[in-house]
């Protein structure tokens, strides 16, 4: 049963694999949270960089300032030592780029994850990579809601599917060591899916405690 849902955390990842920043409140678009993963690393050819393989990004942190630039461990993007931190992980050839089209996003430009999924999956949510996750939800019942839509004040959005989840939840978002067995175990108790694929078909403003309806 899910009764008296709402916004319980809203989290923005200005560069795409490294840990992000948690917000009181946000925009939303047809490109989901504004300025979510607009920062991306890329190699000589253009192709992607993330933390799957190098996974050394997560231990740096994205946030954005009071003009929306995004910073990287407090410094802005563009700042030489940021690319040098980042070619020390993934290569001396990549480079960070600018990127605001729907081509960023892996699946849909969305993930909203329940407090009720978190609470079984046991560990910590953020190895989830949630932009929002809804609280006041029972147990797994997140798991029924693909098809269907939530509504917050304005913003309206679309449930796709489950999330298929990939390496990057074995490794501790603090520390960065890694545990094979989460993926494991999301496989065993769940399918491999975690968390739900969506779309923002109504934008607008969301704050933290904001009430969630489930259409």
């Amino acid at each position: 049963m899910v009764s008296k849902m709402f916004v319980k955390e809203i989290w923005r990842y200005p560069v795409k694999s490294m840990a992000g920043e948690a917000l009181r409140s946000a925009t939303l678009t047809r490109l989901g949270i504004d300025g979510d993963r607009v920062i991306l690393t890329v190699d000589p050819r253009g192709r992607l960089i993330t933390a799957r393989t190098h996974a050394g990004l997560l231990g740096h942190k994205g946030t954005t300032d009071a003009h929306g630039i995004p910073l990287v461990d407090g410094r802005p993007w563009t700042d030489a030592s940021v690319l040098a931190d980042v070619r020390k992980i993934a290569g001396t050839q990549v480079e960070l780029i600018h990127d605001e089209s729907a081509d960023r996003f892996d699946i849909l430009p969305l993930l909203v994850a329940t407090d009720g999924a978190i609470a079984a999956f046991g560990r910590d949510g953020r190895r989830l990579r949630p932009n929002l996750v809804i609280g006041g939800v029972e147990g797994l019942e997140e798991r029924t809601w693909p098809g269907r839509k939530l509504r917050i004040g304005d913003v309206v959005i679309g449930i796709d599917s489950l999330r298929g989840r990939c390496v990057m939840t074995t490794y501790d978002p603090d520390t960065l060591r890694q545990d094979t067995e989460v993926l494991r175990d999301i496989v065993a108790r769940f399918g491999g899916e975690l968390a739900l694929n969506c779309a923002v078909e109504e934008g607008g403003a969301i704050e933290v405690g904001q009430a969630v309806e489930l259409v």
